[in-house]
């Protein structure tokens, strides 16, 4: 077996010349990036109509199958997937049609340690008042912009073009690479989990989400939440009197009492959901609000749809947020147990999504051996975890070492004209084809 120090020793030239490669190329990389970024492959999930994300995966596939790899690809099966019920990544009524999972798989010759390099093809929805074409991959002054540029068409680039770039200089690898890409991320990860239900395995996973050139090997869980406050309409311009003989409650006004105590519970969390890798803590955000019927009337009802994040560490054992749920849960019924109103008609949380979260030790050596690599290269080697939902989790479930690595912004994802720099891009593929040589191994030239 080829080991770290011996392949990182003895690449020296195969690593100028693969970066040799991607500097005389970079129109390539760059145009390959522009071409994925031109399907509009919105997930279905958003009103659109199937189609896009099997037309960018055939895209990709021509790349790949140019390269040697052998292509797979197939429509994940919701019925089968029943069986993960109640596990990360499962959502009943999800409907694939048209929406393949891609893998290719470039053979090595033997002795070395194989690598998935994965990420996924949908995007969500452009919204108005985007001031370029959201599918037209232009190009302004060294940036790329285009749905999808961030999230994460320009990562996927960047991982393909640095395999080609190892294939195309010329060298061949002694372990496995496997290109994995999936859909349906954008509405909660089901593709993910299909990949992984096939039964695809690998020694290590780079997951091409923008991180800003940083290393981040976990990922937080994501909770979404709908806390449903009823009250009793009434005319709003007449005295209503007690509740208790019949008057009004204003839903608004006990809302408003969830917000003051969802301020003090982050305060709380502010100081016990830290993790050393993660910039911010935990903490429950309102996103939506919605209530009332009239202008004349008290709101019967107020809606408040929340995000709460939790830490691997949290994670339940099927991979999931119960144990934070069951803490919300609690919570609002402490606050419920303060106000008579609510006492008699408690309050209830709908949950709507529940993202699963991942992490890989920080001294794993393929960790070490990325840290090695950024550095070696000239990028800090920054590690810093993904305060957001990745795909990792169910990668990390089954024993493979993940990590979250990729140039850009992530918080320009979803935004109007989101974009990506060209080099970053390109020093995406340098770190990747770097990587790829020194974990995999090469077999020696003759």
């Amino acid at each position: 077996m080829i080991t770290n120090e011996t392949a990182e020793r003895s690449n020296g030239p195969a690593r100028q010349a693969v970066l040799r490669w991607l500097d005389e190329q970079r129109e390539a990389v760059i145009g390959f990036a522009q071409e994925l970024i031109r399907v509009p492959s919105v997930n279905p999930y958003f009103g659109e109509p199937p189609g896009g994300e099997a037309a960018v995966q055939e895209v990709i596939a021509r790349r790949l199958r140019a390269l040697g790899a052998t292509v797979q690809r197939w429509e994940p099966d919701a019925a089968a997937l029943a069986a993960y019920a109640g596990r990360a990544g499962y959502y009943a009524g999800r409907d694939f049609h048209d929406r393949p999972n891609q893998v290719a798989v470039l053979k090595g010759t033997g002795g070395g340690r194989s690598l998935l390099l994965t990420g996924h093809v949908d995007v969500v929805k452009p919204g108005a008042g985007w001031t370029v074409d959201p599918f037209g991959g232009e190009r302004r002054a060294g940036q790329l912009y285009g749905r999808g540029a961030v999230d994460m068409k320009g990562g996927l680039a960047a991982m393909i073009m640095a395999l080609e770039a190892v294939v195309r200089s010329g060298y061949t690898l002694a372990g496995d690479v496997l290109v994995g890409t999936v859909v349906d991320e954008e509405a909660g990860g089901m593709g993910t989990l299909d990949f992984v239900a096939q039964g695809y395995r690998a020694d290590a996973a780079i997951l091409t989400e923008s991180t800003n050139m940083k290393i981040a090997p976990l990922c937080r869980g994501i909770l979404w939440g709908k806390l449903i406050v009823e009250g009793r309409s009434g005319h709003i311009e007449l005295p209503q009197g007690d509740w208790r003989q019949g008057g009004a409650v204003d839903a608004i006004a006990l809302s408003r009492l969830f917000l003051d105590h969802f301020d003090r519970l982050n305060a709380d969390w502010a100081l016990r959901k830290r993790h050393p890798y993660l910039p911010t803590p935990c903490q429950v955000y309102v996103a939506q609000i919605a209530g009332g019927e009239y202008p004349t009337a008290f709101a019967n009802r107020v809606e408040l749809i929340f995000d709460a994040q939790y830490l691997p560490a949290e994670k339940d054992a099927a991979g999931l947020g119960s144990h934070v749920k069951r803490e919300l849960e609690a919570f609002v019924a402490g606050v419920a147990a303060t106000e008579p109103w609510l006492c008699a008609h408690p309050p209830r949380i709908e949950w709507l999504i529940d993202a699963d979260c991942g992490e890989t030790p920080v001294d794993h050596p393929f960790v070490q051996l990325c840290a090695r690599t950024l550095a070696s290269l000239g990028y800090p080697p920054t590690i810093e975890g993904v305060s957001a939902h990745t795909d990792m989790g169910w990668f990390v479930n089954v024993g493979i070492p993940t990590i979250n690595f990729g140039g850009g912004a992530a918080r320009l994802a979803h935004q109007n004209d989101e974009n990506i720099g060209e080099e970053e891009i390109l020093a995406t593929a340098r770190v990747i084809a770097v990587t790829l040589l020194d974990w995999c191994g090469i077999t020696p030239q003759e």
